[in-house]
């Protein structure tokens, strides 16, 4: 195949099952990928640093996913609430690969935890328990079915250009509503990061690293809405289009 066929490849990192001791991953953010015109890849879980550094080399761009809790030993933090369930291994592999893909200024995509994840790498806090620490109305932690959005965000910076450059400007609105399946938040943001979304309750829910050529990371599940929702469809694909 000629190179300049080939579909970006996108290191996808993998979630974790301690009760089986095993990887996994959701089939929504390989099929969004695809969709969006990427080849996704699942990383094994190693805190080998050469391991991880050939692998996060062969990409053209590193996908966060969602799963358990950032350890707050990553911001320097305890545990404050008693209710992290976390995965040390998971923290180190993505620490790993963030230092890498930051330095090539590889784009990264961060989902859920992965948006908490850049934060607190990046210097930033978190809440470590919403309903303990940030009580609050808005459904953060909804049931099923998770492509049923359950509140808004208001957006700004690169996100509102998305948000504006898919529907008709006469109708032009920066909100968007979004599903929610988090109990942590960001609570300090990083230095180097701006928000790009404020939830109605004062939650920032996506973040970007304006001097990179694309890191963006959102609080909200896309890659269950990717079918069906404009907006959704976008981010995707504007990611792997940076990715090539």
């Amino acid at each position: 195949m000629d190179s300049s066929n080939k579909k970006p490849l996108i290191g996808v990192m993998p979630l974790w099952d301690s009760e089986k001791e095993s990887i996994w991953i959701l089939p929504h953010y390989l099929d969004a990928i695809i969709g969006a015109g990427g080849l996704p890849i699942v990383f094994p879980f190693t805190a080998d640093l050469k391991d991880v550094e050939q692998l996060t080399k062969l990409c053209n761009g590193i996908l966060l996913t969602g799963g358990q809790d950032v350890s707050p030993s990553v911001y320097a933090m305890e545990d404050e609430t008693g209710k992290t369930i976390t995965s040390p291994l998971r923290d180190t592999l993505e620490s790993h690969v963030l230092e890498i893909a930051l330095k090539k200024d590889m784009p990264i995509f961060g989902i859920c935890r992965g948006l908490q994840f850049i934060n607190a790498f990046l210097g930033g806090t978190l809440y470590q328990d919403i309903p303990l620490q940030y009580p609050t109305t808005v459904s953060h932690r909804q049931s099923k079915p998770y492509d049923s959005p359950v509140h808004k965000v208001t957006l700004s910076g690169s996100l509102k250009k998305l948000l504006s450059s898919i529907q008709d400007s006469s109708l032009y609105s920066n909100e968007l509503t979004v599903n929610s399946l988090h109990h942590q938040a960001i609570r300090k943001l990083a230095p180097p990061l701006q928000p790009m979304a404020v939830s109605e309750d004062g939650l920032i829910e996506a973040t970007e690293l304006p001097d990179k050529k694309f890191v963006w990371a959102v609080q909200w599940h896309p890659e269950f809405l990717f079918r069906t929702d404009a907006f959704s469809i976008a981010l995707f694909r504007r990611f792997v289009e940076s990715c090539s």
